[in-house]
């Protein structure tokens, strides 16, 4: 067999040399990829904040102090034209250990080369730790459900009184409701928003629901007041005097009838039927409409069978301001006239003593 020559031997020798320093550089390499892995590697960040090169304690101080501490920071939450504080202490829980967890990621999920050639070309392995938080919905209800109990009302009808022969409208109030299932979801966006990161200012609006009452006061509009004793009838338009009218109400014996009633007729040039009483027995069965009728050309009737506010015959104007009917309002054909034109079927009539 022959020897080796000298050339062979010195490339085999250099060659050796060669393997032994790499192998001693790549030694040296793992221990310093080692050694940095007690570091966050280089371009790790979170919420704008760099982590690169801190260590676990730096690195988690300065997580709670980019995320922690604004995410915790006191909401303003509105609605109803109220204000109240909110403070996400116990209801946003954020998940520290896990981010700081992720800030080693690249360097774990990385290939040894990679590390390697990130470290000798001075080149990081960029990545954006995502913030983890989480809110507490039920903690959250509980919140929002008191403070729906400063907000929450029934709506109040509006009412008409009369009032010494006047009417006092009361207006309605509206009613407010918090929509908590929805005001519980839109809070929760807010104090999850990853916007509180770089914002100072935390707001959030409850869902409030308007209740409309029943009744309005733009209900009561046409309304007619009669007065007994004062022999007036007094038509109103919501709660405003718009006329008074000078009327004959029942005498002793035939009163007029008190209580609430409602137009239910409006006629002209009826005909007036006997009805058969005793104070009627004189006269004729039947009396065509006209100047002559005992009601005259105009009656406007209630819900009251047999009353009504009608005009008179010339004979009878004397009998206006005093209590001559039998039961009927009398009026003069003018007056009676006019309010038949300022009413309707359904207005309301109050008569009173």
């Amino acid at each position: 067999m022959k020897a080796p020559s000298l050339t062979s031997r010195i490339f085999m020798a250099l060659g050796a040399t060669l393997m032994l320093a790499l192998s001693a550089t790549l030694a040296w390499a793992v221990v310093s990829d080692y050694q940095v892995r007690g570091l966050v590697p280089a371009g790790v960040s979170v919420a704008g904040r760099d982590l690169g090169n801190m260590t676990e304690a730096e690195a988690r101080e300065a997580i709670e102090g980019a995320v922690s501490t604004p995410m915790l920071r006191a909401l303003t939450v509105s609605g109803d034209n109220k204000s109240w504080t909110l403070e996400p202490e116990g209801m946003v829980s954020i998940d520290v250990d896990s981010m700081l967890d992720n800030a080693y990621s690249t360097r774990r999920s990385a290939t040894l080369v990679s590390r390697l050639d990130s470290q000798f070309r001075g080149t990081p392995l960029t990545y954006e730790i995502a913030p983890e938080y989480s809110v507490d919905k039920q903690a959250l209800g509980a919140w929002v459900s008191q403070v729906a109990t400063e907000i929450d009302r029934k709506p109040i009808n509006a009412t008409r009184k009369i009032i010494k022969y006047k009417f006092k409208i009361t207006r309605e109030v509206w009613g407010a409701e918090v929509d908590q299932p929805t005001s519980v979801e839109t809070i929760a966006e807010a104090l999850s928003a990853e916007a509180a990161l770089s914002n100072s200012s935390r707001s959030a609006d409850l869902a409030v629901n308007a209740l409309k009452p029943k009744v309005l006061a733009s209900k009561f509009k046409t309304a007619i007041i009669v007065s007994l004793s004062q022999c007036k009838i007094r038509l109103y338009k919501g709660d405003k005097l718009v006329k008074v009218y000078r009327c004959a109400p029942g005498r002793p014996g035939f009163p007029t009838p008190t209580g609430d009633f409602k137009i239910n007729y409006k006629g002209r040039y009826a005909a007036w039927y006997n009805p058969g009483s005793a104070w009627a027995k004189d006269m004729p069965a039947v009396i065509p409409g006209g100047p002559n009728n005992p009601m005259g050309t105009t009656k406007i009737g209630i819900d009251y069978s047999g009353v009504f506010m009608h005009g008179v015959p010339a004979s009878e104007y004397s009998s206006i301001g005093t209590h001559a009917s039998h039961g009927c309002m009398r009026m003069m054909p003018a007056d009676v006239l006019d309010l038949y034109g300022r009413v309707k079927i359904g207005n309301p009539v109050y008569i009173r003593p």
